[in-house]
């Protein structure tokens, strides 16, 4: 039987760039790459993403780990937001109808800092004005004078006041107490001895006076009060318009510079109001005094803080729209925070204390997020869509806001919002969201995909050596030479599993190209080679295959039982894929299959272990499918199997085995010996195709270093689907040997053609009267198959019960047997 037919040719495993057609002798000679690289999909979309400006059009990217997105967002975004109108600054300013809710302020870009420079200067300058005259002379005078005649009056009253009272019979005077009646006897006061010697009828007599004395008393309290009363509203007019004239040209200035905006205007009056009514606050000391005690206390001072402003957004140094990226989306980096202080031991807040988060700092413009980020962080997700749907900041403290505090702080008036959100994550994240919060679709409408691959041209490779030299002069690294970007490229194309593409994973490409001209700059040259770039893959390989080497040492051990020599009945080698996230290996696996009487059907022991994935079992319910419409076309199916694979003691998970345990069952049932010095992979479907599988490049160079290891024979090889052989890139070492003859690689379209490789025999074409060519496979199968049925017909009923019966107790007691076997 020729097997050539199947074969591979070695120039066909692997695509090789030749150097010398490139058009340069080193990438020194080529300009930076300052375009994007095979995303013109994601390109396309983003652009569209940042120019429409409805609603709900945030943009969420999405692609692989590694592809530059993040990078080309940002080059993009930046571009676009250097065209657009800066936008507005925001302040916090004291509100004096109500202090618990400071206002916001809106002002053009830079204008808000100049709005708290001015008011700073102008209560620096009141603090120096006001005390200079509310402590000269004209002001002295004119205030003592009030003084003087309020003294005037009120000696006045006073005299009238003792003169009645002696009239009376009683001296009064004032002490800190109040005023005090004291009787007179003989033109001198009575000590409290002699009042009480007087007799009652006398006692009564002084008593009725001093009644009537305390009424013209308590009339005097009155007009006095009233005169200092009137006294003090004359200086209060005094000090508002020694104040007012004091303070007018300053705030005249400073109404001056912002009259072309309203709200500033109104802010500044209501600010001229409050000084003008606290201006002691501007003094250095208190210089009332109370002529009497009790009649009147000075309110305490109050905090300049009031007057302060608090900017919370500065774009004064922004050219265009603002670009923010938020690397810890917390709820209070996004939305803001409210902070406190301490004092004495208790915690205190104002509004000079409100800080901005990023999406007030990217108001305007852009903000960037990384979605899985957002999600991480409690509360940040439902605080960023409440800010898109709402279009407007509501900074609160977190603990109030989810009544976690019972403390009541300031609440800030919100800030509307207009700015693009665009979230950078992976594509399962996308589905998740989109499939299960029903906000997503209507917030975030534009999806940017980025591609991890591109077509294989002569374009896309010159755009790949540029990238090679922007990246060498950016980082000072060694210039690679014509063979050095040729190897690069060759392990692109590895990359992506397919000889026609190329990767677009480029922190992949970077460190590569990090990695060869360490080893350049190590071996003393001026320029990396491919020998170079090949020793940066090996040396990588070296430090991450650690647990490869372990199990190949197993194998070639007898540890882990794998035969790359003879034949065995019903037993197959298959190929699985280890992948330990940086790094990923194959390795060969033994699967058996074992046939008897029964009506059971193929029974996969890994499922009844619960060991087994439900692809893997999807697939060998395939394989019943297969023999059904194969072998069971006039009479029914009759045969029980176990299919099993040895020393597995974890998941088996896929259906790349299926083509392998088809062969291990059908060599059992044609009672044919299967060639161990070759494995299988592919998937089968019911019509016996044999179907691409994904890993194939591992899988083959996994089976090779496994043969190398116990011995290369020149018939080992590797039989695969032949829809994979375009995505084959082998190393050069597995290349060689299949040129040399010492390895092979086949790929077939059909079960059969892989039974004809794996048996030496014919597979056999159906006939016209349902058989197949006598020595074929197939024949081989039918004929067991038959013979089954008939011996199962043959038994009586009794005798087929206890059949299944004991085929179930040795397939529980496999399958309790196995975990002791580890």
């Amino acid at each position: 039987m020729d097997v050539k037919r199947w074969e591979i040719p070695p120039e066909a495993l692997r695509i090789r760039y030749n150097a010398d057609q490139l058009p340069f002798k080193s990438t020194e000679e080529l300009s930076p790459l300052d375009e994007v690289i095979g995303q013109q999909r994601a390109v396309r979309a983003m652009d569209f993403g940042l120019h429409i400006q409805d609603r709900g059009y945030n943009v969420y990217v999405s692609g692989s780990p590694g592809t530059g997105k993040s990078t080309i967002v940002k080059t993009m975004v930046g571009r676009v937001a250097e065209t657009e109108v800066t936008p507005d600054d925001w302040c916090y300013v004291y509100d004096f109808q109500d202090p618990d809710r400071p206002k916001a302020l809106r002002l053009p870009a830079g204008k808000g800092r100049e709005l708290q420079r001015d008011i700073d200067r102008l209560i620096a300058s009141l603090k120096e004005e006001f005390p200079k005259v509310f402590q000269s002379k004209e002001y002295e005078v004119q205030r003592r004078q009030l003084e003087e005649n309020f003294t005037k009056a009120r000696d006045s009253l006073t005299g009238e006041l003792e003169e009645r009272a002696k009239e009376r019979g009683f001296l009064v005077s004032s002490t800190r107490l109040g005023i005090v009646v004291v009787p007179l006897y003989r033109g001198k006061p009575m000590e409290a001895e002699q009042l009480e010697a007087l007799e009652p009828e006398v006692r009564a007599e002084i008593q009725r006076k001093e009644k009537g004395l305390h009424e013209q008393i308590h009339a005097f309290v009155q007009q006095v009060r009233a005169l200092r009363e009137e006294v003090n509203r004359k200086i209060e007019e005094l000090n508002r318009r020694v104040a007012h004239y004091t303070s007018e040209h300053l705030f005249e200035q400073v109404l001056a510079t912002y009259r072309e905006f309203p709200k500033i205007i109104e802010y500044i009056q209501v600010v001229e109001q409050d000084m003008l009514e606290r201006f002691k606050d501007f003094l250095p000391e208190s210089e009332s005094q109370l002529p009497f005690a009790g009649l009147e206390l000075e309110p305490p001072r109050a905090s300049m803080t009031r007057y302060q402003v608090n900017v919370v957004v500065d774009n004064g140094a922004v050219r265009g729209a603002p670009l923010v990226e938020e690397v810890n989306p917390t709820y209070n980096n996004l939305i803001g925070r409210i902070e406190k202080k301490s004092r004495f031991g208790t915690l205190y807040t104002d509004f000079t204390l409100i800080k901005a988060g990023s999406i007030l700092q990217a108001n305007g413009g852009y903000l960037l997020l990384n979605a899985l980020d957002v999600l991480r962080n409690s509360f940040a997700w439902e605080a960023l869509k409440r800010v898109i749907k709402n279009q407007c900041v509501k900074i609160e403290d977190i603990g109030e806001l989810y009544g976690l505090s019972a403390s009541a702080g300031i609440k800030p008036e919100p800030i509307p919002v207009n700015l693009r959100v665009i979230l950078i994550g992976n594509p399962f994240l996308y589905a998740l969201l989109y499939e299960y919060d029903e906000d997503f679709g209507k917030i975030f409408k534009v999806k940017v995909d980025f591609d991890v691959r591109q077509p294989r041209t002569e374009a896309g490779t010159l755009s790949y050596a540029r990238f090679i030299a922007r990246l060498c002069r950016e980082e000072r690294l060694l210039h690679f030479d014509r063979s050095g970007v040729a190897a690069v490229l060759e392990q692109t194309i590895r990359w992506t599993d397919h000889q026609q593409k190329l990767s677009l994973q480029f922190s992949k490409v970077a460190d590569l190209v990090r990695e060869a001209s360490f080893w350049a700059g190590r071996d003393g040259r001026a320029l990396v080679s491919a020998e170079h770039v090949r020793t940066a893959i090996r040396e990588k390989l070296y430090r991450s295959n650690l647990i490869e080497e372990y199990i190949r040492e197993l194998i070639a051990e007898g540890t882990l039982m794998v035969d790359v020599a003879g034949g065995v009945v019903g037993q197959v080698n298959g190929l699985s894929v280890h992948d330990l996230g940086d790094f990923a290996f194959g390795r060969p696996s033994r699967i058996t299959a074992r046939v008897f009487l029964g009506q059971e059907g193929i029974v996969d022991i890994e499922r009844e272990a619960k060991l087994s994935g439900k692809i893997h079992s999807k697939a060998v319910m395939i394989l019943s499918g297969y023999l059904g419409g194969r072998y069971a076309g006039e009479t029914p199916l009759s045969l029980s199997a176990t299919l099993c694979f040895e020393q597995s003691y974890g998941e088996v998970e896929g259906d790349s085995a299926s083509t392998a345990e088809l062969a291990a069952l059908l060599s059992s049932l044609s009672d044919l010996p299967i060639r161990q010095e070759l494995a299988v992979t592919g998937s089968v479907n019911q019509r016996g195709d044999v179907q691409a599988i994904g890993g194939v490049n591992e899988k083959i160079e996994g089976f090779y270093n496994v043969c190398k290891v116990i011995g290369l024979t020149g018939g080992q090889g590797v039989i695969i689907p032949r829809q994979n052989a375009r995505h084959l890139m082998l190393t050069e070492e597995v290349v060689e040997a299949v040129a040399a003859g010492r390895f092979h690689v086949y790929a077939v379209s059909t079960v059969d053609e892989a039974l004809e490789l794996l048996t030496g025999r014919p597979a056999g074409e159906r006939q016209s009267d349902g058989s197949y060519p006598e020595g074929s496979v197939n024949a081989a199968v039918l004929v067991r198959l038959r013979e089954m049925g008939e011996k199962l017909r043959a038994l009586e009923p009794g005798e087929r019960r206890l059949l299944a019966l004991r085929v179930a107790e040795e397939e529980n007691g496999q399958s309790q047997e196995r975990p002791g076997g580890r």
